[in-house]
């Protein structure tokens, strides 16, 4: 069965950005619809605490989202758990077909939902980077592991490594320190990338780094026991109860692709000042444009593309 319905602007992804974007083009009366194919927040659920986030001293990623997903559901629809199979260009505008995702479901569901829409904005954010080592994928969810807020509690008392230099890998270690583990950085260089008052931060809780290291190997029996390490040339064996990693994200451009979108050599979506792509009444925000990967940035981008969407169509 297939039921279709209509919009003047459809916005793919629910994290920061897309969400900003559905409560700006709905507050200018268009009809709106966010669609993800999982839950709203994206790697936004992620976060364990921010504190540089206008207007709230310290807050959890998780928390905002609720509060920004109750603030934007007063203005347009939003459907999560939403997978697009296919999105075209037509004469008048775009052609969705989507099915509920198989995230809780045993197995996909037959129901072919279509959408039309007079623009789309693209919020797709982003996807974890993956070491690509033996055992990584083997020990997933047994000791590998890419989220310290979903994971962290079961490794409370135990040894964890967290992979990574950046402002997601120190804020996770700090996470995961406060929650009660005996957790060390590994990274690949001899100086950390993320912000100063992170490494501060490290430096207070007695974080511990192993400088100019690569993980070469997740080992273990049913679950994870060891890694093995590359440090300075020289391999070895570390004993650990769980693997973190953190190493930065690839761009969800598979939509972008299928609609012919330019996109830079990495992979993000080319946009100009107004979000506007290289495809006529599509737009973007957020992760997927690659630049600085900050929630008040993707917020931003997300109203500038709304407003821009707007003003094309009505103007």
């Amino acid at each position: 069965m297939i039921f279709m319905e209509n919009y003047d602007i459809i916005i793919v992804g629910a994290g920061p950005a897309g969400l900003t974007a559905g409560m700006y083009a709905g507050r200018q009366n268009s009809k709106t619809l966010i669609i993800d194919r999982g839950f709203a927040g994206g790697l936004g659920l992620e976060v364990p605490l921010m504190q540089n986030y206008p207007g709230f001293d310290l807050i959890s990623g998780m928390e905002l989202i609720q509060k920004m997903k109750a603030q934007t559901e007063n203005y347009c629809e939003i459907k999560e758990n939403e997978t697009i199979q296919s999105i075209e260009k037509t004469e008048d505008g775009f052609l969705l077909k989507t099915r509920t995702s198989p995230l809780l479901m045993s197995e996909e569901s037959d129901e072919i939902r279509e959408f039309k829409a007079k623009a789309i904005i693209l919020a797709t954010g982003a996807s974890h980077r993956h070491l690509n080592v033996p055992g990584e994928a083997e020990f997933l969810g047994r000791g590998v592991a890419y989220c310290a807020t979903c994971d962290g509690m079961f490794f409370i008392d135990r040894t964890v490594l967290m992979v990574g230099g950046g402002n997601s890998a120190a804020q996770e270690a700090l996470y995961l320190k406060n929650l009660g583990c005996n957790v060390k950085l590994v990274h690949r260089r001899d100086q950390l990338r993320c912000e100063h008052h992170l490494q501060k931060a490290l430096e207070e809780k007695e974080i511990e780094v192993i400088w100019n290291a690569t993980v070469e190997e997740i080992k273990g029996d049913m679950v994870v026991e060891s890694v093995r390490l590359n440090r300075n040339g020289q391999e070895e064996d570390y004993k650990t109860d769980g693997v973190f990693i953190a190493i930065g994200d690839d761009p969800s451009n598979e939509i972008a692709k299928e609609l012919g979108i330019d996109l830079d050599e990495d992979g993000y979506i080319i946009t100009d000042k107004r979000q506007a792509t290289s495809v006529e009444h599509v737009y973007s925000a957020g992760d997927i444009t690659g630049g600085v990967k900050q929630w008040v940035v993707a917020c931003g981008e997300g109203a500038v593309a709304a407003i821009s969407a707007y003003n094309d169509l009505n103007l």
